[in-house]
């Protein structure tokens, strides 16, 4: 198997140090950034398997870097945010993190964290019954290649945003409740609380309805969940 590719940002230079011994440990390739500008143009310039981005940097904040990669990239970003700040937890993910670990951080925590969300955008093996292809209307879900389509046209989700959808569309009208969800899908022991799944629901409807305040495939059941409706 090729060794994971990551790209790790940050101006504390002793943390990038750390984090970078920490993984070369576990054979991962690593790159590092100082600043957003450097941080954009590497992530424009190589292919990346994940990114860990602080939120405060010189030049370019870790939001901006973040929501300007994902105009070209879906590459797995785990943002590193200042302990117990909520806000800039929740404004990550509404920019497109797939997740976030609070500082400071135990390393340990980060490499299963990083662990995790590769696992979980790697292709499934051995589940002949689980179908390649999901469509319903003009949606179309490629499970094996984790490629969403409106149209024929190809939308870029995040790794969380396509797991959230995968799992709606696998079991249309059942409905799930926010910590039924955050848990399938971020795992039990995932730090975060409900409104993640909000953010992901929200970014998700602005990228697949056609009028996200008015969806036809994502739905709320009020007081209850989410559920997908097979058009």
């Amino acid at each position: 198997m090729a060794a994971k590719r990551v790209l790790v940002v940050d101006d504390e230079k002793l943390i990038v140090k750390g984090i970078r011994f920490s993984l070369e440990q576990d054979d991962m390739r690593v790159d590092c950034a100082y600043d957003g500008e450097e941080a954009l143009e590497m992530a424009r310039g190589n292919q990346y398997d994940i990114i860990l981005l602080d939120v405060m940097l010189p030049r370019l904040s870790g939001f901006e870097v973040c929501q300007q990669i994902r105009d070209f990239s879906n590459v797995p970003i785990i943002m590193l945010t200042a302990k117990g700040d909520d806000m800039d937890k929740i404004l990550g993910l509404e920019y497109g993190a797939d997740d976030y670990i609070t500082k400071p951080f135990n390393i340990l925590e980060v490499k299963a964290r990083i662990k995790a969300v590769l696992r979980r955008i790697e292709p499934k093996k051995g589940g002949a019954e689980a179908p390649r292809i999901i469509e319903s209307g003009n949606l179309k879900l490629d499970c094996e290649g984790r490629r969403a389509y409106i149209q024929n046209r190809e939308i870029g989700l995040t790794a969380k945003e396509f797991e959230v959808l995968e799992l709606l569309m696998l079991n249309p009208n059942k409905v799930y409740s926010r910590e039924s969800l955050l848990n399938l899908v971020w795992g039990a022991d995932y730090p975060g609380d409900v409104r993640t799944v909000d953010v992901h629901i929200r970014r998700l409807r602005e990228k697949i309805e056609e009028n996200p305040s008015e969806p036809k495939f994502v739905h709320t059941k009020w007081g209850v969940g989410y559920y997908f409706f097979n058009v």
